[in-house]
């Protein structure tokens, strides 16, 4: 009877353990499962992230698909541009007077417009440096416009005590009417180069200050045997293939105005020197004008306003500040704004008579060969 009882109880004993390791079994599946599903959604979001990734991506590679096409003025494919006869087809402005009309005073030769100031034609190469490359525009000048211009008055005068401005000059000059059609074909050049308007104004601030310094041997006449300095317009300057600060200060002026920058020009009576201003942040800006500095005289960069001229002379004085044009302004952060920087750095160390370490003897040969600088301007 005692063993009887005795294998009873390890019976149930036994029974025991295999109902705990059922039940630990048991327990273990559910953890398994939770695993198993775990895994499943980390693969589901590594194909969803992976899904729109490439999608995003193609985004961007077809983003060009979802923009308007336009030229370097802006103006839509197939469609006139606001410069006459000019049209826009496939990136690039060309003439198409039978369908955009001329410039007023000029009448359609099918798709040119032409002149009775259109003779003596000439051909002019004008240099620029663009991204350290060097470049020349081909350009032609008529010589009956040019005459034109020569024959102008240079005078303002006005009814009673109303008197004329130096800015009312710089408007005469600037806007005549048929000198502004003739540079809108330069202006045409320069934007079917580069798209980007940046470089676009890059572009017509090296062509300007790539022509040669000069001053005109002609003079004007004011009376009683007295006479000034000629003056030259800008159409002028081109043709001569030179000019003075002032004179090609208002050939880059007009050029960006046309571009569709907003401009102005800065004038330092002390020093007797003239430039153009374009419009940029305030920070960078000459005088916190909103303008910053473009020297014209030569080569140089966007906001350097620390030049050495000749003798020695830098500019001082606080300048009379002419508004010319409003329009678009050059971003922030513009590489031109910090490589200033550095020059004025460069030069303000040389100018102390301290020796210019390996780093920044580099950084002169690198601005200068990328700016194509000079050592000294003309005021």
């Amino acid at each position: 009877m005692v063993k009887k009882r005795q294998n009873k109880v390890i019976r149930v004993k036994n029974s025991a353990k295999h109902s705990q390791k059922s039940i630990s079994q048991n327990k273990s599946k559910p953890k398994s499962n939770s695993l198993g599903a775990y895994a499943l959604v980390t693969i589901l979001v590594i194909v969803f992230v992976f899904i729109l990734v490439y999608s995003f991506s193609n985004l961007l590679k077809d983003e060009d698909a979802y923009k308007i096409s336009t030229c370097g003025d802006g103006s839509f494919y197939n469609t006139c541009s606001i410069t006459k006869p000019y049209m826009c087809e496939k990136g690039v402005l060309v003439e198409r007077a039978r369908f955009c009309g001329c410039p007023g005073g000029f009448s359609k030769n099918v798709d040119s417009c032409e002149s009775q100031l259109n003779n003596g034609p000439k051909e002019i190469m004008i240099p620029y440096l663009l991204n350290e490359n060097n470049h020349e525009i081909n350009f032609k000048v008529y010589k009956g416009m040019y005459d034109l211009l020569s024959n102008e008055s240079r005078f303002i005068s006005y009814n009673g005590e109303e008197k004329p401005f130096r800015v009312d000059f710089k408007f005469k000059k600037i806007n005549e009417d048929y000198q502004r059609a003739y540079l809108s074909d330069l202006v045409v050049k320069i934007q079917n180069l580069d798209s980007d308007k940046i470089n676009q104004a890059r572009i017509a601030i090296s062509l300007v200050q790539n022509i040669e310094f000069g001053e005109s041997e002609k003079r004007t006449v004011i009376g009683d045997n007295k006479s000034l300095s000629y003056s030259r317009y800008p159409y002028e300057v081109l043709y001569d293939g030179e000019g003075v600060c002032g004179e090609k200060s208002e050939l880059l002026v007009s050029l960006l105005r046309d571009l569709g920058y907003g401009t102005a020009l800065f004038y330092n009576k002390a020093e007797n020197h003239e430039a153009v201003g374009i419009a940029c942040p305030v920070e960078e800006s000459y005088w916190n004008s909103g303008y910053c500095f473009v020297e014209t005289s030569g080569p140089s960069i966007i906001s350097d306003d620390e030049i050495n001229f000749i003798g020695n002379v830098k500019l001082t004085s606080k300048p009379e500040i002419m508004f010319i044009s409003p329009g678009i302004s050059l971003p922030k952060n513009l590489e031109e704004y910090s490589d200033a920087d550095e020059l004025i750095k460069i030069r303000q160390k040389v100018e102390q008579g301290k020796n210019l370490n390996p780093s920044e003897r580099d950084t002169l040969d690198d601005l200068n060969a990328k700016y194509g600088l000079v050592e000294i301007y003309n005021a």
